[in-house]
């Protein structure tokens, strides 16, 4: 089943099941040009709302894929199609996983070196049929990032796998469309982190419950702010209930 893209408060959010992943990636890599999967979060959604070059990022992306519960519940309160949500950890094992299969290319780009070093290796273990076509460390000087982007370009991987040290995250490869040949790129802040075992992943429960801001709120107190966007959310939920019919 073809994904579906429903507008959640004036943000494009599609609906994609972890089934229907595989056919998806196999779609995007049949597509000539720089294509993007992006995972949405409560946060970034209300970011998007905003005009600016992360909002038009997120329009343009190929596939959105939504992180937070809140997103659930809020296409469920304004009668929308369900939505399905999908934990970002998974999905990038899910997708490495149908690029091994069909033994398609990989390209690295974030992390300290000793950890992306790491992450590289396990990542070769796991994914024996995946070729990994380069790698480059993330906080990068502004002077590199030319000779990363031609590496990009060259290489012309299946997916480039982006993570913590890129400054403009997801806007990193929306920004650069134009000079890289054929790939899917996915930000995925966590990923050196987690493959390189120097961070560990949230646990599946915490995240099926939706637990997960409280665990921010423990590493970074000032998060707790967070309540106040999130009172925004809801009150732009019970505008469109009222008003946007």
């Amino acid at each position: 089943m073809a994904k579906q893209r429903i507008s959640l408060v004036g943000v494009p959010v599609d609906i994609c099941s972890p089934q229907d992943l595989e056919s998806e990636i196999l779609e995007l890599l049949a597509k000539p040009g720089t294509k993007q999967i992006v995972f949405l979060s409560i946060w970034n959604l209300l970011r998007a709302r905003r005009k600016n070059a992360y909002a038009e990022c997120i329009r343009k992306a190929d596939l959105i894929i939504p992180v937070s519960r809140s997103i659930l519940s809020g296409a469920k309160f304004l009668h929308l199609s369900a939505v399905t949500r999908m934990n970002p950890f998974h999905t990038v094992i899910n997708i490495l996983s149908v690029l091994d299969a069909h033994f398609k290319s990989l390209y690295i780009l974030g992390g300290h070196k000793k950890s992306l070093s790491i992450a590289e290796r396990n990542v070769r273990s796991t994914f024996p049929g995946l070729q990994l076509v380069g790698r480059y460390r993330g906080y990068f000087s502004q002077q590199m990032e030319s000779n990363i982007v031609q590496a990009i370009y060259k290489a012309s991987p299946s997916l480039v796998l982006l993570s913590d040290g890129v400054k403009e995250k997801d806007c990193w490869p929306y920004n650069r469309r134009n000079r890289f040949s054929s790939s899917i790129f996915l930000y995925y802040k966590d990923a050196i982190g987690i493959f390189s075992d120097t961070k560990k992943r949230i646990k599946d429960s915490v995240f099926e419950h939706g637990n997960e801001i409280w665990l921010e709120i423990v590493h970074n107190p000032l998060k707790i702010f967070l309540i106040f966007p999130y009172i925004w959310y809801i009150l732009l939920l019970i505008w469109y209930k009222i008003f946007k019919k």
